[in-house]
């Protein structure tokens, strides 16, 4: 039997997103958490669980997890199998949003709660070598927080060295997990019971032909979709490409018309200051001065000389 990828969202919220698999969500959330040195959560409601209604090519459906802990702080996650681009800025839009829309007219600040972002990214993004980033807001130099309510955390899946192995308990025993490592689930299994969970929903979607159907019109519909970013992408390139050649080619124009400016400018001068030389040394001449003197005045040559006379 051939398993469906749990990287891919819509199996992704179905195996952490379903009601019925709560404790599933909550034990992993746990282990991001605490792999960032914050205490475990007791319990996490869904604010958007999985339905069927998620349409797979439904461009509205929400395949990011939305929850909430006990004490109202927020918690998204989102799990990406093909690159967004630009990713930290739409992770900051989509935080953003999240954190306003808490507050309702004639709301107060002071009842805005922490939002917490988790990137789940089969690709690479930031310029270091942690599977796991975590990101707050903090004072350059002494570190100090301005505020504890923005929480970042990045989870490169590459990143993950191939020489991972399950661990008796920790986040890398998921990681292996949503990479698909299926030669050590047996020992994932028992280093953490809520994934035998996890792997059992993954199993029981695999096996059902509707939810495989959905899965293949899922990926299609990510292919596709990626597909036309890149092909955007590369349009624009080379549109921006041409468009550098064209604003090149103008600028050389322009700075090439003022060089011409500034030669012509130098030989109208120079045309000027020979011509007030020969009016110099025919005045000198008609005043009777020798002709070896006006040379030595003017600096014009002998040939020059001859032509005033």
């Amino acid at each position: 039997m051939e398993l469906l990828d749990p990287r891919v969202d819509f199996v992704f919220k179905r195996i952490f997103a379903s009601e019925s698999n709560k404790d599933v969500l909550l034990a992993f959330l746990n282990r991001v958490l605490q792999d960032a040195g914050a205490p475990p959560l007791e319990e996490v409601v869904l604010l958007n669980p999985y339905t069927d209604k998620d349409d797979p090519q439904d461009k509205q459906s929400i395949f990011d997890i939305w929850a909430r802990t006990v004490d109202g702080r927020l918690i998204n996650i989102e799990m990406q199998l093909f690159n967004q681009y630009d990713m930290e800025k739409r992770t900051l839009y989509y935080w953003s949003k999240r954190y306003s829309s808490q507050l309702q007219t004639g709301g107060r600040y002071i009842d805005l709660k922490k939002c917490i972002t988790i990137n789940i990214l089969n690709y690479n993004v930031l310029p270091n070598a942690h599977t796991h980033s975590v990101f707050h807001l903090r004072e350059d130099s002494s570190g100090a927080p301005l505020i504890d309510d923005i929480e970042i955390h990045f989870l490169e899946l590459p990143k993950l060295k191939k020489a991972a192995v399950p661990g008796e308990e920790g986040l890398v025993n998921w990681l292996l997990f949503l990479k698909g490592d299926t030669d050590n689930w047996e020992v994932l299994k028992m280093n953490e019971p809520a994934l035998q969970k996890a792997i059992e929903t993954l199993e029981y979607l695999s096996q059902n032909p509707e939810a495989r159907r959905r899965y293949e019109d899922r990926q299609k519909f990510l292919h596709d979709e990626a597909s036309q970013r890149d092909g955007a992408q590369r349009e624009g390139f080379a549109k921006g490409l041409e468009e550098g050649k064209k604003e090149g080619m103008k600028e050389g124009m322009k700075e090439g018309m003022k060089e011409g400016m500034k030669e012509g400018k130098s030989e109208g001068r120079k045309e000027g200051m020979e011509q007030a030389k020969l009016e110099i040394a025919k005045n000198l001449l008609r005043m009777g001065m020798d002709q070896q003197a006006v040379q030595a005045a003017t600096g014009i040559t002998e040939d020059e000389i001859r032509s005033l006379n």
